[in-house]
């Protein structure tokens, strides 16, 4: 069953590479760090003072798991709730097609902030294989906070979040599937010289002052 869903992710795909291909090609910075690190939070306030456009990789596959009708939606459940990395097929599709309706609502909105991805090396290599030449990575902008930090903001979220995830039994698979698996990711690009490396287990606005000399200098 899932191998016949991601083939049809895949058939889809030529049409969609097609019209974005039409189009402004997006300029992406991802966003990596922790579960609780803060990248959502400091997304929107990047979002507020740049002109970028924020693709929240967990957002966008929560979205379509409650989507009615969502022929993946009980597959994207079952990884979430272990803590696992969704199949790469379904969440490049679904960060494929935001960035092109966003670009085709407004052509000058072609700057991304990618939160949350890639998480994997299956997830860099579908990305290289499906968005080579489609879309220009430009950094790794990477949100350094200790586990014990992660944790305990994810509690205290999930009183109010609502989020299945922020649980202390999810949290520690999830963590543990961060540092075997995207932590090696993130120092892939930095011997590329391509990660901006920000404290994120200060306050807020310190954080986001840090971000703000990146995106500054980085133009």
């Amino acid at each position: 069953m899932i191998a016949r869903l991601l083939r049809n992710v895949c058939q889809r795909a030529p049409s969609l590479l097609y019209r974005v291909s039409l189009m402004m090609k997006p300029q992406v910075v991802f966003v990596l760090g922790g579960p609780g690190a803060g990248k959502g939070t400091q997304c929107s306030k990047i979002v507020e003072s740049y002109n970028y456009t924020h693709l929240s990789a967990g957002d966008l596959l929560r979205a379509e798991r409650a989507r009615e009708g969502s022929e993946f939606g009980q597959l994207i459940a079952s990884y979430i709730k272990e803590g696992k990395i969704v199949p790469v097929e379904i969440t490049i599709n679904l960060l494929r097609k935001a960035m092109e309706e966003t670009i085709k609502g407004d052509e000058k909105k072609f700057r991304f902030l990618i939160d949350g991805f890639p998480r994997n090396e299956d997830n860099l290599q579908g990305w290289n294989s499906v968005m080579d030449g489609k879309a220009d990575v430009k950094f790794v902008l990477f949100f350094d906070c200790g586990n014990e930090v992660c944790i305990d903001r994810c509690l205290e979220r999930g009183k109010s979040s609502g989020r299945t995830d922020d649980n202390r039994e999810s949290l520690e698979k999830r963590i543990q599937t961060y540092s075997q698996s995207t932590r090696p990711i993130i120092e892939l690009y930095e011997k590329l010289g391509k990660v901006r490396t920000v404290d994120a287990s200060r306050s807020v606005d310190e954080v986001f002052g840090d971000v703000k000399a990146i995106l500054d200098k980085e133009g």
